[in-house]
C-alpha cells in the first residue's frame, strides 16, 4: 500500500475517535497507521507495513490506553486525598446546617462533622468528603 494511503487511513482513524464517544481505541490504530505511512516511505515491504501496523498499534494500545483514561477521567488525584486538609469557613457554619468554605482556592459545600456551629473565618481540617460536600472539625 502507498505511503499516502496509510497516512490517509490514520487520519481518518483518529477523526473517528473524535467523533465517536471515548474508547481510546481508534488513536491508537491511527497513530499506527501514521508510522507505518513513515516506514512505507522508507521502503518497507508490503507484508512489513502490515505486521508493523498490527505490532505498532497493539503495543501502543497496551502501554498508553489505561493511563490516558485515567488521565481524561480525571483519576489521578483521588478526593480521599483532601482528608487532613485545612480548610477555611468563607461563611458562619450554624449547628446541623451547610456553609461553603474554601479549600486549595476553591469554595465547597461544608459541614460541620462535630455537630458544633462554627465561625466564618475560622480554619478547620478535613474529616471526610462526601460526593462534594466536605466534613469539618474545628483545627
Amino acid at each position: 500500500m502507498a505511503w499516502w494511503l496509510w497516512a490517509l487511513v490514520g487520519f481518518l482513524l483518529l477523526v473517528v475517535e473524535l467523533v465517536t464517544p471515548g474508547g481510546l481505541f481508534a488513536l491508537f490504530f491511527g497513530a499506527g497507521a501514521l508510522c507505518v505511512a513513515v516506514l512505507t516511505a522508507l521502503g518497507v515491504g508490503p507484508i512489513a507495513q502490515w505486521l508493523a501496523f498490527t505490532a505498532i498499534s497493539l503495543l501502543l494500545l497496551a502501554t498508553l490506553r489505561r493511563m490516558l483514561q485515567d488521565r481524561l477521567q480525571g483519576r489521578s488525584a483521588p478526593v480521599d486525598s483532601l482528608v487532613g486538609e485545612e480548610a477555611v469557613l468563607l461563611g458562619d457554619l450554624p449547628q446541623g446546617g451547610e456553609a461553603k468554605a474554601e479549600l486549595r482556592g476553591v469554595p465547597w459545600s461544608a459541614r460541620a462533622a462535630s455537630g458544633v456551629a462554627l465561625a466564618a473565618g475560622q480554619r478547620c481540617r478535613v474529616e471526610r468528603v462526601e460526593g462534594l460536600v466536605l466534613w469539618l472539625r474545628p483545627d
